[in-house]
């Protein structure tokens, strides 16, 4: 197994090259030269963790053990309150909701960055080799991302966040681990800028290099990979490939909807993936009418989905451009000189053929999370809510069962929940004193420079201590 640049310029690369290398250095993103199909009725019955490791193995291409794998898969899920790991729970006779968020961080990049920090140490011991690990955050992949790699001795982490866009739960969930590895910023800035910022970083080859640069956003396909998984287990569960299928996925960089995508093209039957959106609706607005226009970030009750440049959209335009790396290259230009992408005809359908788009504002946001409380006595967070409501909204065959994914506890955003039923949901026991934790975190201007300097010198610090 080879992974291609969906920009072209890139050497194909090994797992483990691309598991390090997070972006590539054309500045696209990694896909499989090929999809592995998957074996369906070989698959039913396994539990999560064998699911896990049988889903994932051929993307290894034996570049990691099939023992070691299933070892660090099997550890991955061990620390999951729920047995099940991603269970669905019916909300009527054709909707369940897939609770992703039984992880340490309570939110779904729990079930792809517990693995992928067990990746890193596996991978980095085999190499003798340390990695500095920037991401970007609108909330949840950074506390995610830290809980995986807090401690570890062949990492340093740092995490940048919007200052005063995250909820307060989210943020401190970061800011409150004192492992020495860890480093949290706050950007003066929206969580576009921190990713632009991450991704300038990876796109200067003498910084990537002193610093080793490693990535945990979506943009590095071990993410997506650990993804694809939940797919494929809530499609067996509900009878693929006997039953028709479709997900409601709220998004914002599309990272989450695009490991749904990957799993339909190694063979799970998916009908329609419905994209829930805030309202900051670039991608509801793309697949509705074929423009990607760019616009100014909203802050709203689901700052999650807080998102302009939605960054996994550009695996699928690979596609789009029938994985012509020049088409694509020219469309991204176009991107980022204007803001804006238009797709031809053919294009459009064959993206509104497979995507429906619904958007939600605030209002109508509490309005569902009221709806689902009163219909049902769940309490539900604001992105979750936008997904369900997105799964009600948008008009499918009666037959078709649809899943809409729970990214995240309603306990992350308490305020919201409140405003929306009355009910201030508790923190889980091991999260009970968060609020008495001392925080640490630096404030930095939305500035390539600073950054880099910052990272030099914490890291150096570091490594003297």
């Amino acid at each position: 197994m080879r992974y291609l640049s969906t920009r072209g310029a890139s050497p194909a690369l090994a797992f483990d090259e691309v598991l390090l290398t997070g972006l590539a250095r054309d500045g696209g993103l990694f896909l499989p030269e090929s999809w592995p199909q998957l074996d369906l009725a070989a698959l039913a019955g396994l539990d999560y963790p064998a699911l896990a490791a049988r889903v994932m193995l051929p993307f290894l291409g034996g570049r990691i053990g099939e023992a070691d794998f299933t070892r660090l898969v099997e550890e991955s899920y061990a620390g999951f309150s729920h047995k099940a790991v991603t269970p669905l729970k019916q909300i009527d006779s054709r909707t369940w909701l897939m609770e992703l968020f039984h992880g340490p961080t309570l939110a779904f990049k729990d079930v792809a960055l517990q693995l992928l920090g067990r990746l890193y140490d596996h991978v980095l011991a085999k190499r003798g080799q340390r990695i500095t690990i920037v991401g970007a955050t609108s909330g949840d992949t950074g506390s995610a991302a830290i809980e995986a790699c807090r401690d570890r001795p062949a990492i340093d982490i740092f995490i940048l966040h919007p200052e005063g866009r995250t909820s307060e739960v989210q943020r401190r969930q970061m800011t409150t681990v004192m492992s020495p590895n860890v480093r949290n910023i706050a950007i003066r800035g929206s969580f576009d800028d921190c990713q632009d910022l991450v991704k300038g970083l990876f796109a200067d080859p003498s910084f990537r290099d002193e610093m080793h640069l490693g990535a945990v956003n979506s943009i590095n396909w071990g993410r997506i990979m650990a993804q694809i998984v939940y797919y494929v287990a809530a499609g067996l569960a509900l009878g693929a490939p006997r039953r028709r299928i479709a997900f409601a996925v709220p998004t914002g960089n599309f990272g989450n909807v695009y490991a749904g995508y990957a799993a339909r093209a190694m063979g799970l039957p998916v009908e329609k993936f419905i994209v829930g959106s805030n309202s900051n609706d670039i991608l509801t607005r793309f697949i509705q009418s074929g423009v990607m226009k760019m616009g100014a970030v909203h802050p709203t009750l689901s700052p999650s989905m807080d998102i302009q440049v939605s960054s996994n959209a550009e695996r699928v335009l690979f596609d789009l451009c029938d994985r012509d790396p020049a088409r694509l290259v020219r469309a991204m230009q176009q991107f980022r000189q204007s803001g804006e992408i238009t797709l031809d005809p053919a294009q459009h359908k064959q993206l509104s053929d497979l995507f429906a788009g619904h958007r939600l504002d605030d209002e109508q946001t509490l309005a569902a999370m009221k709806g689902l409380y009163k219909e049902t006595g769940e309490l539900i967070d604001p992105h979750s809510a936008i997904g369900l409501a997105a799964a009600r909204a948008v008009k499918l065959d009666p037959d078709i069962a649809i899943v809409a994914l729970g990214t995240a506890h309603p306990a992350k955003f308490p305020d919201a929940v409140e405003k929306a039923t009355g009910i201030r949901p508790p923190l889980p026991p091991a999260l009970a004193d968060l609020y008495e934790r001392p925080e640490r975190f630096t404030v930095l201007a939305n500035d390539s420079a600073a950054l880099k300097a910052h990272i030099r010198g914490q890291v150096a610090a570091g490594r003297a201590a």
